[in-house]
């Protein structure tokens, strides 16, 4: 159940771009994090683009704009469901579905900066109710952890 947040210089991606760029991250995050495949265990994959004006924006003092698209992306994850091969797979993973959406002759670099932040058990609140890591595996179906919350 990651809320992902992608934060790019205002105009880096046109509109069809950003519609892909939500897709793909998507796709990478579902796929990563082992969520089922049911629309609402799907539906529990939050993520949101967030545009910046350039001048905001810089990278190492300087506006780096014509020559790079810099993004950030900040993904939010239930402590307990990345390993750290998840966590390295789900950098990669990320990063190639953002390259996926550039345009093959925008000459500009894509630099991203992906954080994976764990969030504490029990500090994530839903619909007004606190969970922990055995209610958000029940809810995103978590193939690789619904073995250990399952009752004998």
């Amino acid at each position: 159940m990651p809320n992902i947040l992608i934060k790019v210089p205002a105009g880096a991606f046109n509109e069809p771009q950003r519609e892909q760029l939500l897709k793909h991250v998507s796709e990478a995050a579902i796929a990563h994090e082992h969520i089922g495949s049911a629309l609402p265990q799907r539906s529990l994959c939050w993520v949101l683009i967030e545009e910046v004006r350039g001048a905001d924006w810089l990278c190492g003092g300087v506006n780096m704009h014509a020559q790079a698209i810099p993004c950030i992306v900040t993904v939010k994850v239930p402590a307990g469901v990345l390993d750290a091969q998840m966590r390295k797979d789900y950098v990669q993973g990320l990063h190639q579905a953002i390259e996926h959406c550039v345009r093959q002759d925008d000459g500009r670099m894509l630099m991203t900066s992906i954080q994976l932040v764990d969030i504490a058990d029990g500090t994530w609140g839903a619909n007004g109710n606190l969970w922990h890591l055995a209610d958000f595996t029940r809810a995103a179906g978590y193939g690789h952890l619904l073995a250990c919350t399952r009752q004998p």
